[in-house]
């Protein structure tokens, strides 16, 4: 399932907020870096790492629910999940994001779930399809971005 060029371009303009699940706090992975891109790109970002802690200079919190609670207190939504987790793990990843629907800052008409370069699973599709969320896999944010954006 791919989403089509003019879809990222208005996902990635509209975008203020992005919950980033597997955000390594080693400046020498790719989820390091792309989080980093798109701080500079002036995206708030929100880590999710099992260890918590901080990562980028900002609060990292150990699940997704535990980060759109915080979200939901301070008003705030998130507009893109972006996931470096095994291909394994997105439909466990994606069942989680679907129990996060009676929190105010989910919001499915402009929730877009971007799993990264190198990663698919038929599930985790199937379950976006199916409650309309806005999907995109083997895919690299801050490659589309440039792309798309910045070309």
């Amino acid at each position: 399932m791919r989403l089509s060029d003019t879809q990222k371009k208005e996902i990635l303009q509209k975008a203020k907020v992005i919950v980033i699940v597997g955000l390594s706090p080693d400046s020498s992975k790719p989820s390091y870096q792309v989080g980093e891109f798109l701080l500079q790109k002036g995206y708030d970002i929100v880590p999710i790492y099992p260890k918590g802690g901080e990562i980028l200079g900002r609060k990292a919190y150990p699940t997704l629910q535990k980060a759109f609670e915080a979200l939901a207190e301070k008003g705030v939504k998130c507009d893109i999940i972006n996931v470096f987790r095994k291909s394994e793990a997105l439909g466990e990843v994606m069942r989680e994001i679907l129990t996060l629907q009676n929190l105010s800052s989910f919001d499915l008409n402009h929730l877009c779930v971007w799993v990264q370069l190198g990663l698919y699973n038929t599930e985790s599709a199937n379950l976006a399809r199916e409650h309309h969320i806005a999907y995109e896999e083997d895919s690299c944010i801050k490659l589309e971005y440039l792309r798309i954006i910045e070309s």
